[in-house]
């Protein structure tokens, strides 16, 4: 299975902007951005083909980007415009999630309004 390491988060006042990244031991196909909440099921953000194809969940569309390096095998979520509600764990995975999957530690984002 693929190792998956993500990084970027913090701390950040509403309006403001992060920029996450996920470097994965091997080449995937299809990456997606993962977020879970304190009492809520996680649930994907956006997701990216190798062809660089997107999609993105309607709350976080206009304001997040997702994007991929296939060489490094890494993928960035550009985050703008960020709302309290945006505080999240954020992972990255394989989209769609695999049967039988691991999770990295993820990258927590935090939102202060």
């Amino acid at each position: 299975q693929v190792q998956l390491v993500e990084s970027g988060g913090g701390l950040v006042q509403a309006g403001g902007s992060l920029t996450l990244s996920c470097v994965a031991s091997g080449s995937v196909n299809r990456m997606g951005w993962y977020r879970q909440a304190p009492g809520k099921q996680r649930e994907l953000v956006a997701a990216i083909t190798r062809g660089a194809n997107t999609n993105y969940a309607d709350s976080v569309k206009g304001r997040f980007t997702i994007s991929r390096d296939n060489v490094k095998n890494t993928v960035y979520l550009q985050m703008n415009s960020l709302k309290s509600e945006d505080t999240a764990v954020y992972y990255c995975n394989e989209f769609p999630l695999p049967v039988v999957t691991n999770w990295g530690q993820g990258t927590q984002v935090t939102v202060s309004s």
